[in-house]
C-alpha cells in the first residue's frame, strides 16, 4: 500500500471518529483532498486508493493535472473543486473544467461563472465564501454581505447555490475553533430560514477538521494529512 493510500485511510478513519462523537454519520461528510503543488502522480495514487473529490488553488496547475487525469485514467470518476482565490479572466476555465467552486465572494465572479458555464454541462455547485474571523489578510463576504449575495447566486442560471465555505483564523484552542464554524453553520441556517436552500458547509482543513465536523461540516478540505508536506513553487 502507498504512504498516500495509508494516510487516507487514517483520515477516514479520524472523519468517522469525530462524527461518531457527535452522533453524526461519517457518510455524510466529503473528503475534499487538496492536491495543489502536488504532481498528477500523487493524484492518480489517492484515486487508487478510493479517493474521487480533489480540490485545487491554481487554475493552470488544475487544469494540467485534470487533462493528465483523463489520460492516465479515463475510467475514474472524479470530481474537481475550485478552492482559491477567482481572478475574473480565469472564470471562464472555472466554469468550463471544475464541478464545484468553493470561493465566491463577489457577486460579480458568479455571475461570469454562470453566463460561462457551458449548457451541456449540470450547474455549477456554488459555496459562498465568507470571512468568518473578520481577517483583513482572507477575502470573503461578511456576515452582512452574505443575504444578498445568495439571494442573487441563487437565482442565477448555471450556478447551483450549495452553502458556505470559510478558513477561519488559525487557533489550536479547540473552543474557538469551534465557536467560529458554529458562526458558520449558523449562517447557513440563517440562508435556509431566509427560503435560499443550504445543504453544504466546507469547512475544516488538516489542524481542525474535529471541530468543524463536530459543528456540522459537509465537506472537510485535506492537503497535508493525506499527500505531506508542500513543495511550494
Amino acid at each position: 500500500m502507498s504512504s498516500i493510500a495509508k494516510q487516507l485511510q487514517v483520515v477516514n478513519a479520524r472523519i468517522a471518529a469525530a462524527a461518531q462523537a457527535v452522533g453524526r454519520n461519517p457518510q455524510d461528510i466529503l473528503l475534499l483532498a487538496v492536491s495543489k503543488f502536488f504532481d498528477v502522480e500523487s493524484v492518480l495514487e489517492a484515486v487508487r486508493a478510493g479517493q474521487a473529490a480533489f480540490g485545487e488553488n491554481y487554475v493552470q496547475e488544475a487544469l494540467d493535472k485534470i487533462a493528465a487525469l483523463k489520460l492516465a485514467a479515463p475510467e475514474a470518476q472524479v470530481s474537481w473543486h475550485f478552492i482559491g482565490p477567482i481572478q475574473s479572466n480565469k472564470t471562464r476555465q472555472i466554469a468550463e473544467n471544475f464541478d464545484w467552486v468553493h470561493s465566491v465572494d463577489r457577486e460579480k465572479i458568479a455571475r461570469r461563472l454562470a453566463e460561462q458555464r457551458p449548457p451541456g454541462l449540470p450547474p455549477l455547485n456554488i459555496c459562498l465564501q465568507v470571512n468568518i474571523s473578520a481577517e483583513d489578510s482572507k477575502s470573503g463576504l461578511s456576515p452582512d454581505e452574505l443575504l444578498p449575495v445568495a439571494r442573487a447566486v441563487a437565482a442565477m442560471p448555471g450556478l447551483r447555490l450549495r452553502g458556505l465555505m470559510a478558513i477561519p483564523a488559525p487557533t489550536e484552542v479547540e473552543a474557538e475553533q469551534r465557536a467560529a464554524f458554529r458562526r458558520l453553520r449558523e449562517l447557513a441556517a440563517l440562508l435556509t430560514d431566509s427560503g435560499i436552500a443550504c445543504d453544504t458547509l466546507s469547512m475544516g482543513m488538516s489542524a481542525d477538521m474535529d471541530a468543524a465536523i463536530a459543528e456540522g461540516a459537509t465537506i472537510v478540505r485535506v492537503g497535508t494529512a493525506i499527500f505531506g508536506q508542500r513543495q511550494t513553487h
